[in-house]
């Protein structure tokens, strides 16, 4: 494992030997901050190391992601896109095998970019074409269509618009269904992850199979409607903190890191993203990561029982069908 001129270290793809760096900035705010603010704190985020970018259609950062590369190229933060490893991800009502191309043009148009690092599908299910609104009505949701679509994916990174291809929130039984059909294996995973949802099953199926998972929430995504403050109170890992010099959201991306797993972090605090990078130079004793393992454990965004007011998921197995 390499690391970038900042010492965050990189996984390389055993596929294709790219390499990613394991800790990404993400730009998803609920509820959204505007496409300046989004812009000015990723710029400041690009200042203090970060090289991984984390977006999706459906978030509506893709532009101010852009515009933010552009200025850091302008100004001489970075001397080539190509230190930077980019991000999106397919949404709902462009998971259809015609619509996948298109969509990511679409993307790399709103990114400034010729090429994406990595494009993700969003979620297992498809809604009908062109549907985009937030959250989706019950009669546009669809089952998707895992042969054209995963083909489509493949056709993506097949014309160099991207050069990595992989899912968000599948789970065991979901990968199955893609690696049955897939030329090309997803190279990533992104899930929900934290100490108090560890997704063991899930990790040692992605291990297995030489997909990398990655974790969003690893904070337990305090502020919006499905997560919560259980990781960041959680007494356990203020204690380790305490012990350690750290804070309790070091431990929890310490611990994360430790698992072999990518983290995705989303601060537009200039010193919580400091903090962020702060996870490197240490780690956890083999009696720390016993308490954290012994944690109880429940689930977050997949764990909301979501109605067509919350959306866009009517119910949790309509998603994730087991870890």
């Amino acid at each position: 494992m390499g690391s970038t001129s900042f010492g965050i270290p990189e996984h390389r793809f055993g596929s294709n030997g790219e390499k990613m760096p394991v800790l990404g900035f993400g730009t998803a705010v609920f509820p959204p901050v505007g496409a300046e603010a989004t812009k000015m704190a990723i710029l400041q985020s690009i200042k203090l190391g970060y090289r991984h970018f984390d977006t999706a259609a459906k978030y509506g950062s893709e532009q101010p992601l852009g515009e933010a590369i552009q200025e850091a190229l302008s100004i001489g933060l970075i001397q080539s896109r190509d230190e930077l490893f980019i991000t999106t991800k397919l949404w709902c009502g462009d998971a259809h095998g015609d619509l996948v191309v298109p969509a990511l043009k679409r993307s790399l148009q709103n990114l400034k970019l010729e090429y994406l690092d990595l494009f993700l599908i969003h979620w297992p299910v498809s809604c009908k074409p062109g549907t985009y609104e937030f959250p989706i009505k019950e009669e546009n949701f669809l089952p998707m269509d895992f042969n054209s679509v995963w083909a489509a994916m493949e056709e993506c990174q097949r014309l160099n618009l991207t050069k990595s291809i992989g899912v968000s929130n599948f789970s065991c039984k979901k990968l199955t269904d893609i690696l049955a059909i897939a030329n090309i294996p997803p190279a990533v995973n992104q899930v929900e992850m934290n100490p108090m949802w560890q997704q063991k099953k899930l990790r040692e199926f992605c291990r297995a199979n030489g997909i990398f998972l990655t974790a969003y929430s690893p904070l337990g995504a305090n502020g919006t409607f499905w997560g919560s403050d259980r990781v960041l109170e959680c007494e356990v890992l203020k204690e380790i903190a305490k012990a350690k010099g750290k804070t309790a959201a070091q431990v929890s991306l310490r611990w994360i890191y430790e698992q072999g797993v990518g983290v995705i972090v989303k601060s537009f605090n200039g010193e919580r993203m400091k903090q962020n990078l702060g996870i490197f130079d240490w780690s956890l004793d083999e009696d720390e990561l016993k308490k954290i393992d012994e944690l109880p454990q429940s689930r977050g965004v997949t764990g909301v029982a979501y109605t067509s007011k919350y959306g866009p998921f009517r119910t949790v197995e309509d998603i994730w069908d087991g870890e």
